[in-house]
This record gives structure tokens, sequence and C-alpha cells, in this order.
């Protein structure tokens, strides 16, 4: 054949609609002057044309015409005679445009080029791809679940481009189908396996940051600032936010009349606790918002040390530590403090003991656990109920009932002592 059709014999060239045709054509013409000059040693005088509309391809071999006894390159040049044949108007000196015939090349050298065509588009697809999905990296996109696995899920983009969301970065509550549209952030795009891959997160807090933004006009104007944003996802969140408006409210602002703003992003993160605190610089003040929704009775901070001494009610202790400790834990990361909650309400003459004191009846992880929700005097314990101290912990209840049965036995025999 003279000529060959890349849109029917190259079926990469269907696949790269999103390729630029320039760099497309590109690609085309260097794959093959590559093949030219793998037979002919050279490819200067050759010309590769692409029908950008049909997809078409032809090449052109340019030779100059020389009087027969003076030619001495087939290649680059033509016998007066021989370009005769071909046109009766042609002199020495011209130049004669002859089509090479695709087929002349040889069945492998076309199987060949085809292989090399395919790789650099795929190649060319890969880097366009990563750096699309480069510039959106913190952005929200919508994927539709096409491929669920144990340790990940596939989904696909709008353009068919595929998606991981990895185990890792799912809310421990996510249950996702085939065909389900789900929402996450581009956290990054890596590498792997030679191919681009583009990671989603719903964990991250850049996650929670963008959906604020999208409910949340004062934020995407600019006028409130998030300052720090901490999770435990699933579970709860913490949000300081600052206004750059004395008019405006920003913690109102997130949370809307009635909480109608917040609701929807509750909702998307599986109903994940959020709590908008007001950024101060008095970490004071910070402290105290940042244990909502436990008030606090006084405080000791040590700035050199970072560490600060709560006091509080009894009953608002597991207000301050959270199920699993995830309340105080997430106050120490919004803080940059680490925090530790009292009792302030003993009555006058009453005494407590520090658990650390049980150490020969307690096994050390088991303090080290109660330690972890804030229970570490014998009476912190005391006050709370098993039901509470079993949902606070990962102590088995027989557990939980020796050790109130050992701490109380102290102070029945300290209360006979007397």
């Amino acid at each position: 054949m003279a000529s060959i059709n890349l849109i029917d014999s190259f079926s990469e060239f269907k696949d790269a609609e999103n390729i630029d045709r320039p760099t497309l054509i590109k690609v085309i013409e260097d794959v093959f002057k590559t093949l030219i000059r793998k037979k002919y040693y050279s490819d200067e005088n050759f010309d590769v044309i692409v029908n950008d509309q049909t997809g078409d391809l032809e090449i052109f071999q340019r030779r100059e015409v020389v009087a027969d006894a003076d030619i001495m390159n087939d290649d680059t040049q033509i016998e007066l005679t021989e370009a005769k044949k071909l046109d009766e108007s042609y002199e020495e000196g011209d130049e004669v445009y002859e089509e090479v015939k695709i087929d002349s090349f040889g069945r492998r050298a076309i199987l060949a080029a085809k292989q090399t065509l395919a790789s650099r588009i795929s190649d060319l697809k890969k880097n366009i791809l990563m750096e699309k999905y480069k510039e959106r990296e913190g952005e929200i996109i919508n994927g539709e679940v096409y491929q669920v696995w144990k340790k990940e899920i596939m989904l696909l983009d709008d353009e068919g481009n595929e998606l991981i969301l990895p185990k890792s970065e799912q809310i421990s509550t996510d249950y996702f189908k085939k065909g389900e549209s789900v929402r996450a952030v581009v956290k990054k795009v890596e590498l792997r396996n030679n191919g681009a891959t583009i990671i989603l997160s719903r964990t991250h807090p850049s996650f929670l940051a963008k959906l604020l933004e999208i409910e949340v006009p004062e934020i995407f104007d600019g006028l409130i600032s998030i300052k720090k944003i901490v999770r435990e996802p699933g579970e709860r969140a913490k949000v300081a936010v600052e206004s750059y408006d004395d008019r405006i409210d920003p913690v109102g602002a997130c949370v809307g009349m009635k909480g109608s703003r917040i609701h929807g992003i509750v909702r998307e993160l599986k109903n994940e606790n959020i709590d908008i605190i007001n950024y101060t610089q008095n970490i004071q003040l910070l402290i105290q918002r940042s244990l909502t929704p436990a008030k606090i009775t006084s405080m000791n901070i040590n700035e050199e040390t970072k560490y600060v001494e709560v006091f509080m009610k009894a009953d608002q202790v597991s207000l301050a530590i959270g199920k699993r400790g995830v309340n105080i834990k997430l106050a120490q990361e919004l803080t940059e403090y680490n925090i530790d909650v009292f009792r302030d309400d003993l009555e006058e003459g009453e005494f407590d003991i520090d658990l650390d004191e049980f150490t020969d009846e307690i096994d050390a992880w088991v303090i080290d656990e109660l330690k972890k929700v804030g229970c570490d005097t014998a009476r912190s314990i005391l006050a709370l109920t098993d039901d509470e101290l079993i949902r606070r912990t990962d102590l088995e209840v027989e557990t939980i009932q020796d050790i109130k049965e050992i701490l109380q036995r102290e102070f029945d025999e300290e209360e006979k002592a007397k």
C-alpha cells in the first residue's frame, strides 16, 4: 500500500484523545524517521507527512537529479535518465520527490514501529496524567467505584482514569459498592509499576478542609481562615478557625443556622463529631477551647516544656478525655502541648492514691492503659462505672472489677485504721 492509515492500523492513536494532536504527530514522525534511519542510515532527505484529520501517513524521498555518470549515492541522488522516466521536464540540479511505500520497510519493521509508537503514546498519556493530577493535589474529586479489593478500591474519574483509595485512607465505617459515587481528596501522585498512580484519601485533614471550603462561602472567599485541623477519622475532629472580619463569627459561620452547614459534612464523614474552635494566640484560652465539650476549673502551664495540668470537676473528666482518649489526644495535637487532666473536687480531708502505688498488685500495662484515658488515681477510677471504663479502655469487665476491688480495699483499710 502507498500510505498507512494510523487510525485503522495503530489502535493506540484512538486512545490518545487527551494528547494534543501536534505532540502526537511529532511522536509519529519521530518513530518513522527512526524506521527510515535503520534502512537508509539517514533521514535528512526524507519527509514524513501525517494528515491531522484522517490520520494518513505518507513518506517522501527527496533526491537530486545528476548526470548519469556523476551518481555517487542512490539514496540521495537519481540519474537524469531515471528522472526523465518520471517526468520529462526534470533537469540536472532539480529535486525529485518519490513516495516511499510503507510495505517496502518489511512486515517486521512495521510491527516494531507500531510497538514503539504504542510505547511512546503510553508514556505521553502517563506524563500528562501525572501532571494533571499533580496540579490537583489537595482537591476533592468524585470517582465511581470500579473494583473493590481487601486493601484498596479502584475508582474511575470522568475520563476513565484509574484512581486508588487505599484502606488506610478510608474512614473505618466506609463501605463502598461497585458503581457507587465516592468523594475524596487527591493526596498524592506516584509512580507504581512504571505507571502513574493517583492516591486518594478520605482521612487526610485536607479532605475536611475542602469540605468546609465548599460548604462555607466565607472560607472560600478568604474571610475565614482554617488555622489547623486534627482528626481521628470517623470519630472526632477539631478545627481551629479565625475570622479576618470582626463582624463575622467564624464558629457560627462554619456551623450555620441550626447546624445547616456542618451537618452535610458530618454525614459525609460518617457521623464524625466536628468541634469548631475559635483560634486564639492565648494558649490558656486555646487549651480550654480545645478540650471542648469539657469545662475547665483551672490549669498550670509550663511553656518551656509545653506541659499543662488541667483541673476540672469529676463529671467533666470523662468528657475531656473522650472515648478511648480521642478528645484529649486531638487537643494535644491541636495545641502542641502535653495535657494531663486532674479532678479538683476532693472533699476536705479526703485523700487519693496514685495508681503507681499499686504496681505490686496491678500489671504495669493495665496501669498505662488507665492513664491513657486520664485515670491516674484510685478515686478517678472508682468514680466511673464499669460500662464507662469498658467503653473508654480495651480492658475486660473482669479485669476492671478486679482493679476496683483492689483499690476499694485500700480505702477500706485506711478507714479502719482511723
